[in-house]
């Protein structure tokens, strides 16, 4: 019964920033990790940034530098600072959770578009 609910998406131009949210809820057993996946059409969802329960980030080589993911264990909540953003960063922005028993949550998604 988790359940991950994004916000902060929405259009941009070129070069501004956003930051997105995502807020679980229910019972998530062990230490989870947590991170935003992305998907642009036509193309195959991608790993944008991950963060474990104990705070070691990975970052996909294309948005090293601009993105910054953060998250707050107590509220199990992750959050994604976008800056210097890019009409290639124009995808729909899915948060994830996976729990310390492997189990996978995905939320809805949110649109992000850059405009050039």
């Amino acid at each position: 019964q988790v359940q991950l609910v994004e916000s902060g998406g929405g259009l941009v131009e070129a070069g501004g920033s956003l930051r997105l949210s995502c807020a679980a809820s229910g019972t998530i057993f062990g230490d989870s990790a947590m991170g935003w996946y992305r998907q642009a059409p036509g193309k195959q969802r991608e790993v944008v940034a991950v963060i474990t329960s104990g705070g070691s980030t990975n970052y996909a080589d294309s948005v090293k530098g601009r993105f910054t993911i953060s998250r707050d264990n107590a509220k199990n909540t992750v959050y994604l600072q976008m800056n210097r953003l890019k009409p290639e960063d124009t995808a729909d922005y899915y948060c994830n959770l996976v729990s310390g028993y492997g189990m996978a949550y995905w939320g809805k998604g949110t649109l992000v578009t850059v405009s050039s």
